[in-house]
């Protein structure tokens, strides 16, 4: 277990590293001085130190890939104590065109003591980096005199046409009486002798025309010096009265033999001696024992170059993938359930169980009536529950065991969700005193959250239940809608279900979800069950009296149950059954009871539409009431696709109303076709076409009616509480096995 903890330990502490890293290199991308157009002020530098001297000299670089560990470290620190007078980059100066590359370079640079002018080369090209190197440095293709002496750099990247670049230079030299002429292109004109390994075709001049357009133009016109990079070798070949030099060994990947090592070329001008050139190689790693082992390490280096913060971000990528396989590889694990779990002796307990909840009664919802109903359920069973919930404005009646939260805000028209002050001592300290044996949570946030800490906190396991389906709730969200229903909902479920010991799902579908999203948490399939007696009860003269407040004659009537919100889907009902007017002349009534931050906009709809005369908005009922509302109704009609179980279906199925529903995840396990009464897909028209069906079918509507009563009866409080009870138990006697609490047939022993 302490290996394991660990190895968790290690990949977070990875994962933080990586994290900084890349927050670092954004906040050098966004701190670094902006720069602009260098190449005007190294000209301006360069004409200034040599013009009107006997000679000067000056370093050819070239491929230096943003090296810190060869060119910053090494080849910078002996060009600035070297007599040279500034340096050229043959072309390649970045790894790569983006801007973090070019921001690199520009700091790799600032440590060098001379001018410098860099070449458009491929690297500095790619990644969309034309622009950036324009705007950073200056034109692809440019020319300058200084001290009797034609500096040319053409772009090889086919960035720049090259009939316009020939054309450009043939003017140019024709015109120019230089005595000595360099020409600086970031791609080779002439392949080496020697076949390089790692090169092809490509990383030469292209296309063949401008490779010899350029090759008949250097004939006509004297060039001392060409200079190329691209290819990481050292190469140097004479045409006529011009020498072509490749050099590509200033940074990054070179293979450590007789044409490929680290190196810079260093060029001479005096008017006695005229041009001379000579290699610096930079030795590195020459030791005959060592040759080839250094000779890997600079290739793996060489995946690095850009520095030590890349090596040590790429190095924790790279540690935290091992990590995790080795967790995967070498971790044995069990899918199998545990099957030795004794949990008698916590069956034979009286339990102290902690509810941590974000809405409770007097709010009215599933969740809050839920709660209530597993609450009582326990303490029929002699259990002692506290539940801890957040305060609202309506006075409740005297609560022994409940712990209320003062509110920070809430929000929703009707002040739905209360966000409480989950940092309040006082809380923590009821909690402690009340001395629970375990803690149920039921959000994945906030309060819920609250449960989870102090589970931690108190060493006792937790219960999670998974009562809401969070995507169907983006728009409560301050984010944008997608975002938080394809990544953020799952990823909140996910990661508080695998915090907690225990999940409960009321359906099998819901199971089916939390194991696609990741949770590996045990999970038990249990309903939440209702007061099946009361909804049976008929109080006669309420029920009449509904009917004249209602004013509810020989129609059928339609009775649904919901939230006025969006995620419940009211507008998909209230637009069926506006068709179902157009459809029949059959009188029916449509009662919406619940109350909800849409509810004036519900009602406007159904004045526009018509339907005032069919549907009333009755708001928020009581919930020891609901039972003589059921009775109002002959179908209970839903189409909300949030639910994980839909608890109000299973009252209203009690109540002897057959059912006509939308599919979802907590409809496909209560609702059965030509049973207890009929799911649709989320279409209108056959949702409608269900609808019709009981509204002109009464024989076919009693008969699944009475068959809904049958399935509602296995959905009693007091098999809810009694089931919910064994997986408490067991999730003791697995937090137990793992030698976390103490054993309760010890301690009655003692």
């Amino acid at each position: 277990m302490n290996k394991r903890r660990w190895l968790r330990v290690f990949f977070y502490l990875n994962v933080i590293i990586v994290v900084a890293m890349i927050a670092y290199k954004l906040y050098l991308n966004i701190s670094t001085p902006e720069f602009s157009a260098l190449h005007s002020q190294q000209v301006a530098d360069i004409s200034e130190k040599i013009e009107g001297s006997d000679g000067y000299s000056f370093a050819v670089v070239g491929n230096i890939e943003n090296s810190v560990g060869i060119f910053e470290q090494r080849i910078i620190p002996q060009l600035n104590q070297s007599n040279i007078d500034f340096v050229v980059s043959a072309g390649n100066a970045v790894a790569g065109g983006g801007e973090d590359k070019y921001r690199a370079i520009n700091g790799t640079l600032a440590n060098l003591e001379k001018p410098y002018l860099l070449t458009f080369g491929e690297n500095e090209y790619s990644e969309f980096g034309s622009f950036r190197f324009y705007d950073h440095y200056g034109p692809h293709f440019f020319s300058f005199q200084a001290a009797e002496s034609r500096f040319i750099f053409l772009d090889a990247t086919e960035k720049t046409p090259w009939q316009w670049q020939l054309r450009w230079l043939k003017d140019l030299l024709s015109r120019d009486s230089s005595a000595n002429r360099f020409l600086f292109v970031g791609k080779p004109v002439i392949e080496p002798k020697k076949d390089f390994i790692f090169s092809d075709r490509e990383d030469y001049v292209q296309p063949q025309e401008f490779r010899q357009g350029l090759m008949k133009v250097l004939q006509r016109h004297r060039i001392d010096r060409v200079f190329s990079a691209n290819v990481a070798i050292y190469s140097e070949q004479q045409r006529n009265d011009t020498t072509f030099i490749t050099t590509g060994g200033a940074g990054g990947f070179v293979l450590n033999q007789d044409n490929s090592f680290y190196h810079y070329v260093k060029v001479n001008v005096s008017k006695e001696q005229g041009v001379e050139h000579q290699v610096v190689n930079m030795p590195v790693g020459q030791h005959p024992v060592l040759k080839q082992l250094e000779s890997f390490w600079f290739f793996i280096y060489s995946l690095f170059y850009v520095g030590y913060v890349n090596f040590l971000l790429l190095l924790c990528l790279l540690l935290a993938v091992s990590i995790k396989l080795y967790n995967l590889v070498f971790v044995g694990k069990s899918y199998y359930p545990n099957y030795d779990i004794d949990a008698t002796p916590w069956q034979n307990r009286k339990l102290k169980v902690a509810m941590f909840t974000n809405n409770y009664l007097p709010f009215i919802g599933g969740v809050p009536i839920s709660i209530e109903r597993l609450r009582y359920g326990l303490s029929q069973l002699k259990d002692s529950v506290l539940v801890v919930a957040p305060r609202y404005r309506k006075k409740t009646k005297q609560e022994n065991q409940v712990i209320r939260m003062p509110s920070l805000f809430s929000f929703g028209e009707k002040s739905e969700f209360r966000f409480a002050n989950i940092f309040s001592g006082f809380v923590r300290k009821k909690v402690k005193q009340f001395k629970p044996d375990i803690i149920h949570s039921h959000h994945p946030f906030w309060i819920g959250s609250l449960g989870v800490y102090m589970a931690r906190r108190l060493k006792i396991p937790v219960v999670y239940t998974y009562h809401t389906r969070l995507e169907h709730y983006a728009h409560f969200v301050f984010l944008p809608g997608s975002l938080f229903r394809n990544i953020i909902a799952h990823f909140l479920v996910r990661r508080f279900a695998n915090k907690c010991d225990s999940v409960v799902v009321p359906t099998q579908a819901t199971e089916e979800y939390l194991r696609m999203i990741g949770v590996t948490s045990s999970i038990y399939i249990q309903p939440t069950g209702i007061e099946f007696e009361r909804f049976k009860q008929i109080d006669e003269a309420a029920v009449v009296r509904l009917k004249k407040q209602q004013n509810i004659v020989e129609e059928t009537v339609f009775v649904s149950v919901a939230r006025l919100s969006n995620e419940k889907n009211i507008d998909f009902m209230i637009e069926a059954l506006a068709q179902l007017k157009r459809q029949t002349a059959k009188p029916f009534r449509f009662l919406m009871i619940g109350d909800g931050h849409q509810r004036q906009r519900l009602q406007q709809k159904v004045d526009q539409l018509g339907l005032s005369d069919q549907i009333t908005l009755v708001g928020s009922v009581p919930p020891e009431e609901m039972a003589d509302w059921y009775q109002l109704g002959d179908v209970f009609l839903f189409a909300s696709q949030s639910e994980t179980q839909g608890m109000v279906i299973l009252e209203a199925m009690a109540a002897g109303l057959p059912v006509v529903a939308v599919r979802s995840s907590g409809i496909d396990d209560v609702v059965k076709d030509g049973i207890n009464g009929y799911k649709t897909p989320a279409d209108q028209r056959l949702w409608l076409k269900k609808v019709a069906l009981l509204l002109s079918d009464s024989e076919h509507r009693g008969q699944l009616g009475k068959q809904a009563v049958e399935c509602a009866k296995s959905h009693s409080v007091e098999s809810f509480s009694l089931a919910i009870r064994s997986v408490y138990a067991e999730t003791l006697a697995r937090y137990h096995q793992k030698g976390e609490v103490k054993d309760p047939a010890a301690e009655m022993k003692q």
